[in-house]
């Protein structure tokens, strides 16, 4: 039952997350508070790892659930699951989209999705920030304003941005450089 409920998540997933990995962010939220497979912190982490690792962030996602929640038949399914509405959705546009090039209605159609694709994406965003930035569960625990906070986070992100948008030198460095130097900083500090 288990691997069918997989599928089912995945593919609902993968079925409505038009934007690409970072679109799949709202959905994999929504699914660990119905689900109890990870939780918002794990998700964080999750993130993290599948946007320092090749591949696309939404696929390295549904491996990852689908191992930790039912090993390796659980993280094929998963993936199999995630994959399978792009194909059959990339089929039947070949299929047809030649006959419907030209046509306005398909035309509008596509231009639609734009907003919802950035719609979708920038919630994404909002949702990163949220879990990596504060920390809803301890305040809501201790309600204490200090603990509201993530500071280390928030130092870390201060300063990655004046690196990037203020000293020139490190402007020209490609982006693998701050992601490891990222991912160095957090083993060290323990975030």
């Amino acid at each position: 039952m288990i691997f069918l409920k997989l599928y089912w998540e995945f593919f609902k997933t993968g079925l409505f997350a038009v934007g690409g990995g970072m679109a799949t962010l709202p959905f994999l939220y929504s699914m660990s508070e119905k689900t109890g497979w990870f939780s918002a912190a794990q998700l964080a982490d999750m993130i993290a790892v599948a946007e320092s690792t090749p591949g696309p962030i939404g696929v390295n996602m549904a491996t990852y659930v689908g191992f930790t929640t039912a090993g390796l038949p659980g993280a094929l399914i998963a993936t199999l699951g995630l994959a399978t509405p792009c194909v059959v959705i990339i089929l039947i546009i070949a299929s047809v989209l030649d006959a419907f090039r030209k046509n306005k209605y398909v035309d509008a159609a596509f231009y639609g999705l734009r907003p919802c694709s950035v719609g979708l994406i920038a919630a994404a965003g909002m949702l990163v920030v949220k879990i990596s930035l504060f920390n809803f569960e301890l305040f809501s625990e201790t309600s204490r304003f200090a603990d509201f906070f993530n500071f280390k986070a928030i130092a870390l992100a201060i300063v990655l941005i004046i690196c990037t948008r203020y000293v020139k030198a490190l402007k020209k460095l490609h982006p693998i450089v701050f992601i490891a130097a990222s991912a160095f900083v957090g083993i060290l500090f323990a975030f």
